[in-house]
């Protein structure tokens, strides 16, 4: 895996992401970014001295992270960026250039915190980054690691491609994988797809050596039901897709995508979905 990028506002929440995707580029050997975005308008700055001086903040503040969390990132280096511009397409940009194997960004939920930037900007951040991103709350204790991650799968042929990604990061730190089978129609056809979907992520597990268990329920409120199995089964992890792109193809969050970020109390692993994706 490669560098992990994560956006900072200088919020309790977004340091907290900081220390998670440390924790994750231990595992995963990887460099962090840190990157902070000047999105105020034209409108806002009424003097070119503000901006400098705003910018001039944020790099110190930036410095002040560097010296206090570099040591903890053990192999890899911590290192930061500053753009301007609208977050979540700078940030998208940012991943983009150098290539990252994810972004993680602290969210706030739907509570808010308007004067930081990450908790309205979560949703679109996870829509428009070209990358796996994980959203994780500011009070989610960082320290368990991964020990059990959720695996929720429907009917749809995308539900599968978040497999490949979700399986690595269980490799690398001997996590358990729970697949959720997840059926919302009664009609025995449609289980049977579902069912498919679960033999196919079975079958790909198993020739990469990874452990797990299959759970099977039905419900008519599949983001809740996610939830609860996430508690029930003290999930450190849930992988989920971000349902459909649109026809300029920005992916678009989907409604039950859009109300794990915002209410899951465990991080959330969202992943786009692909064309010509083979498992």
């Amino acid at each position: 895996m490669k560098d992990i990028l994560v956006a900072i506002d200088f919020s309790k929440g977004s340091t907290h992401a900081l220390e998670y995707a440390i924790e994750i580029a231990n595992l995963t050997l990887g460099n962090v970014i840190m990157v902070w975005v000047d999105n105020q308008s034209i409108l806002e700055v009424t003097l070119a001295s503000e901006t400098s001086e705003l910018r001039e903040d944020a790099k110190k503040n930036l410095d002040e992270l560097v010296k206090n969390y570099k040591d903890k990132l053990k192999p890899g280096k911590l290192t930061y960026k500053i753009r301007k511009g609208k977050v979540y397409q700078e940030l998208s940009a940012q991943a983009k250039q150098c290539e990252c194997t994810m972004l993680v960004a602290g969210t706030h939920g739907v509570t808010g915190f308007e004067e930081y930037w990450i908790g309205s900007n979560a949703a679109r951040v996870v829509s428009y980054a070209p990358c796996p991103v994980i959203t994780v709350k500011f009070n989610y204790e960082i320290a368990r690691g991964y020990r059990r991650i959720l695996l929720p799968l429907d009917h749809t042929a995308q539900t599968i491609q978040k497999v490949h990604f979700t399986a690595e990061l269980a490799k690398l730190s001997g996590a358990d994988i729970n697949i959720l089978a997840l059926n919302t129609s009664k009609l025995r056809t449609m289980q049977r797809v579902v069912e498919n979907n679960v033999a196919k992520v079975e079958k790909y597990l198993n020739a990469n050596g990874i452990s797990y268990v299959v759970d099977s329920i039905m419900t008519d409120n599949v983001a809740a039901s996610i939830i609860a199995q996430a508690k029930n089964i003290d999930a450190d992890l849930i992988s989920i897709m971000t349902d459909w792109q649109n026809e300029v193809s920005v992916t678009i969050l989907g409604q039950f995508a859009q109300q794990l970020v915002n209410y899951s109390p465990v991080p959330v692993l969202s992943i786009h979905p692909k064309d010509n994706f083979i498992l």
